[in-house]
């Protein structure tokens, strides 16, 4: 009788002191995730594979920018309808 169990590999912690994750983090751990290289893969294929690594890394991390922003467009505009126009400043600015 299978139980539906399905290994996920290593779990790791990774923590920040009175902060969040910057994009540029997440990006990197994203890409761990997405693209492994092969320390056994020959010369090119692994230049080549850590090319792909840092475009993905890149892309990830300007998406996330882009998601961070838009939240804050939609937080700011949800503090303007509340009649809050100080506080939607302030998040504007961040």
């Amino acid at each position: 009788m299978s139980l539906g169990m399905m290994e996920i590999g290593p779990v790791g912690v990774r923590t920040t002191d009175r902060r969040g994750f910057t994009p540029e983090e997440l990006a990197a751990q994203c890409v761990e995730k997405i693209v492994h290289v092969s320390a056994s893969a020959p010369a090119p294929i692994r230049e080549q594979a850590e090319a792909f690594r840092g475009t993905v890394q890149h892309l990830i991390m300007l998406y996330l920018k882009q998601a961070i922003n838009s939240d804050r467009t939609t937080v700011y505009n949800a503090l303007m309808d509340a009649g809050q126009p100080e506080l939607a400043e302030l998040i504007r600015r961040l």
